[in-house]
């Protein structure tokens, strides 16, 4: 596959693996990462495999969107950074393989989006969930998008309200999930459900996944086109500057009023 700087990409038999590789920022989306793994989704989805699994290198899935790349961004280059974003989601549902998340440790923000977004996911028990803007400066409005779709209001409500994590088994019993299991059984697992959900005619099960999500998202595309203006506004916001400035410098916040 590709030669990248931020992911990996390695096929092994009908299967391209696509691995967040940034384990330094805990596999945060800058642009870059977020053009690589664009490029990496559409070349697989181009490939004659049968599945894609997403991966992340190092302690964590991904902690979403890379301060140190928002923080200095205007209105227009934070739009276009959610608008690249909100690509790479739409083309990991658009491409015809079936595509499941292998999570292990934090799936925060723009991290918990990526999961949701997929067809399937597998957890380890090890992993958490979280939208953790509603206890900060930038609300996660983007995120929230496919995260309401898997969970439901309620749910989606606590999680992006509190801003706290949920562990692998309340993502199990909340359907953000399909999976959990203990660590070490994690790469058995997801090889067996992706087994399972790659049977049958591809062409057939492509048209399948296709036309499942062009009946399910007809609301999403409206609902991404008011998140994503009002997340690229709000990144203006002197809370968020706030919140992205005390994190870069490793301080408490100082909100302001």
């Amino acid at each position: 596959m590709g030669d990248y700087e931020h992911v990996l990409s390695k096929r092994e038999d009908d299967t391209v693996t696509i691995t967040m590789n940034r384990p330094g920022r805990r596999n945060s989306l800058s642009e870059p990462h977020l053009r690589e793994l664009l490029e990496a989704f559409t070349e697989a989805g181009e490939s004659d495999a049968t599945g894609i699994v997403l991966a992340g290198a190092g302690p964590v899935f991904s902690a979403g969107h890379d301060f140190a790349d928002v923080a200095e961004r205007d209105l227009m280059d934070v739009r276009a950074l959610l608008r690249l974003c909100t690509d790479l989601m739409g083309t990991m549902q658009s491409v015809p393989q079936v595509v499941l998340a292998r999570v292990h440790g934090l799936a925060t923000a723009a991290g918990c989006q990526l999961v949701a977004s997929c067809d399937l996911a597998v957890a380890a028990e090890s992993a958490g969930f979280a939208l953790p803007g509603g206890k900060g400066g930038w609300f996660c409005h983007t995120p929230a998008v496919p995260v309401a779709r898997a969970v439901g209001r309620k749910r989606l409500m606590e999680l992006a309200l509190t801003g706290d994590a949920v562990d692998a088994a309340t993502a199990l019993d909340w359907g953000l999930v399909n999976r959990v299991v203990p660590d070490d059984e994690l790469d058995d697992a997801v090889a067996a459900l992706l087994a399972r959900a790659t049977r049958g005619s591809r062409a057939s099960k492509a048209l399948g996944k296709q036309t499942l999500y062009a009946q399910l998202d007809r609301p999403e595309q409206d609902a991404y086109a008011i998140a994503l203006e009002v997340m690229a506004s709000a990144a203006q916001l002197p809370g968020a500057r706030e919140g992205m400035a005390a994190f870069l410098e490793k301080r408490a916040p100082d909100w302001p009023d």
